[in-house]
């Protein structure tokens, strides 16, 4: 398994919270979003998704990983 913290731009709320994770279980990883941060910290296996499909997934949400 492999960590990464990604920076997330746009999340304000609750839902933006559960909207991201969502995402990122949808994609076969597992992330904990810290709001005030605005950091999102994801596990994954690296040999069944990647960094860039986790980013995409958050992206599509409407948020920017920077």
């Amino acid at each position: 398994m492999s960590n990464v913290t990604l920076n997330v731009t746009g999340m304000s709320c609750n839902h933006c919270v559960k909207s991201v994770e969502e995402a990122v279980k949808n994609v076969g990883a597992s992330g904990h979003v810290d709001l005030a941060a605005g950091t999102v910290a994801v596990e994954y296996d690296e040999q069944k998704v990647n960094v860039d499909q986790i980013k995409a997934a958050i992206e599509d949400q409407g948020y920017d990983v920077v």
